[in-house]
């Protein structure tokens, strides 16, 4: 029975690529949209499972990693008084604008840390990478945001805001696909960078009515390669911080120690970092829409192959029907025949399935070199894309196996 299952699918080549192209179209939408929702919420956290910290002190009001109320410096100094605590280093993020004279300005986020810590990890970086943006007005990058920031590679300069900087390293696997570029540098450095940029000033003029109307006005401010630069300056405890990242001393209870940090330190809460990761994963997820946009994704390609490989092998069972009347005539059980559809169907499946997966991965490694937009395609994950497929493929046999089910054996003697 076999070989007539073959030999119904490979009867009619052209209609055989047909339901094959159905059937790869289907395959790769399921993949690489639950891919891509993968890869997003994935990228939404490597920071944080980069981080060896135990425990992530944030705002109260923090709602992911990129949107949280700041914190004092203060707070990284108390925490190291906290029993049980190690080590405490602070995190700073903010906005800024990129700037390479001659290309249009780019938004993105600075983070700043200490070179010399522990708890914070831009990625996969060269330690002396590390060492170099101690050096005033330095900074990584993640090497997949070299085209939309405007520069080549290590040693190419811009500016952020006012101020100048300079490329000292590059990193991978840090950049969040919804975000700006990331850029990692001192603390000094990213508090300088993020309170750089605008100036203001009242424009005013006499209306014709008698009325005085002003605009405030918003100039960059200028520097020249002539001009001296001054060095950042040094923190004091007043200045704004995002994170205060926690080492726990061996052998810690993390939740006491999560619940004697939030005690010590005023209007701030205290995460694991796989709860910091599980806040930020599932806001993305079933907060933002994302998830549910992605999920329909993949349901209408299961659809779509549906309806492809259901009409497919009706018209070919459309097309055999005195072959298995002849079938039905000679004894052979419902059974018998209705494992020929099945079989047929599997095939399909089988056939589509491989190129399709193929070109999956391909794309997505072309997409994570080139777009630093991760399309997570792990073993399980394809074998349960290959488990839709063959469910697809079988369940559309069904619409095939109604039309069997009616066949009268005398159908062969009629002319």
């Amino acid at each position: 029975m076999a070989s007539i299952a073959r030999k119904n699918l490979l009867e009619d080549i052209p209609r055989f690529l047909v339901a094959q192209a159905g059937i790869m179209f289907a395959v790769s939408l399921v993949t690489i949209q639950t891919g891509i929702l993968k890869g997003f919420t994935r990228s939404t956290v490597q920071l944080i499972e980069n981080s060896p910290a135990d425990i992530w002190v944030a705002s109260q009001e923090m709602l992911h990693l990129e949107l949280t109320k700041p914190l004092l410096l203060e707070y990284a100094l108390l925490a190291k008084q906290v029993e049980g605590v190690d080590r405490a280093e602070p995190l700073m993020r903010g906005i800024a604008q990129w700037n390479v004279p001659g290309a249009e300005l780019t938004p993105v986020k600075v983070f700043g840390f200490d070179p010399e810590g522990q708890l914070f990890l831009p990625g996969k970086v060269n330690p002396s990478s590390l060492r170099a943006i101690k050096e005033p007005y330095t900074a990584i990058v993640d090497a997949s945001n070299l085209d939309s920031l405007h520069v080549r590679g290590v040693g190419d300069r811009a500016e952020i805001g006012s101020l100048p900087v300079r490329l000292v390293g590059l990193t991978k696997e840090t950049q969040s696909i919804v975000s700006s570029p990331f850029v990692f540098t001192s603390l000094e450095s990213a508090n300088a960078y993020i309170n750089a940029g605008v100036t203001s000033k009242l424009n005013c003029k006499l209306l014709p009515e008698g009325d005085i109307k002003c605009v405030t006005i918003y100039e960059q401010e200028e520097t020249t390669e002539t001009s001296a630069v001054s060095p950042p300056k040094p923190l004091n405890l007043t200045d704004p911080i995002v994170y205060v990242l926690i080492r726990a001393k061996p052998g810690e209870d993390l939740q006491a120690l999560k619940r004697r940090l939030e005690a010590a330190l005023p209007d701030s809460r205290a995460y694991t970092r796989a709860e910091m990761a599980n806040q930020t994963r599932d806001y993305w997820q079933q907060r933002s829409g994302i998830g549910f946009i992605l999920g329909l994704g993949a349901v209408v390609g299961v659809i779509v192959g549906m309806v492809v490989v259901g009409q497919i092998l009706y018209s070919s069972v459309s097309d055999h029907l005195k072959e298995f009347g002849t079938l039905k005539a000679m004894g052979a059980s419902d059974w018998v025949i209705y494992s020929v559809i099945i079989e047929q169907a599997l095939w399909m499946a089988v056939l589509g399935y491989v190129p399709s997966m193929l070109l999956c991965l391909g794309l997505a490694s072309w997409a994570s070199t080139t777009q630093g937009i991760m399309i997570s395609i792990a073993p399980l994950s394809a074998a349960g894309v290959l488990g839709i497929t063959l469910l697809m493929c079988v369940g559309s046999a069904f619409f095939a196996i109604q039309k069997v089910t009616r066949v009268d054996p005398a159908i062969v003697f009629k002319a």
